[in-house]
């Protein structure tokens, strides 16, 4: 598939439904399409309200249709100072293995090198050997010694946090 039928372009508020809808694909591609409760409202709010937390890339093709998304934040690490942090990069499953999830990749990468990022780090799954695959051919370092921590909605809701925290919290 050339990549010369396709533009690649920062994301601008409209294109959330349709990255909303990429984001269920994917959710279903990890057999966990239950685990989405994001909202348009939400992304709206997150991604263009009066503090944004994240930025994204879109891939369209032709007709205009968004069949890619790269969706990115900055981070910060204790050892190495600023990080971006790739949350999730798709492309539909038709458009795929023809180098367009590359051209995501390396918006991201400009853009971490762009902000002075020192390090961009992503997650992916054990079990996904294509996307696995991918990262190792780009020359990517895929980590096995390290587990990731968690709390969900409910337990965040439910964690007895120390009134001395709530304090400090409340003080900013």
């Amino acid at each position: 598939m050339a990549t010369d039928n396709y533009t690649i372009r920062r994301g601008v508020e409209a294109d959330l439904p349709q990255v909303l809808g990429l984001i269920h694909e994917l959710a279903l591609y990890e057999r966990a399409p239950e685990a989405v409760t994001n909202t348009l409202t939400a992304m709206q709010r997150d991604g263009f309200g009066p503090a944004p937390i994240f930025g994204f890339f879109v891939l369209e093709n032709e007709a205009a249709e968004i069949i890619g998304l790269a969706l990115f934040y900055t981070a910060y690490s204790t050892w190495k100072g600023r990080m971006l942090y790739l949350e999730d990069l798709v492309v539909t499953e038709a458009a795929r293995r023809g180098g367009l999830g590359r051209l995501l990749f390396d918006a991201v990468v400009a853009e971490a090198r762009a902000s002075g990022a020192v390090r961009l780090k992503w997650q992916v799954l054990n079990w996904n050997e294509p996307a696995i695959a991918f990262y190792q051919k780009l020359g990517a370092t895929i980590e096995s010694e390290w587990f990731n921590g968690n709390l969900d909605e409910g337990q965040l809701a439910t964690y007895a946090v120390a009134p001395a925290a709530s304090v400090a919290v409340a003080r900013r």
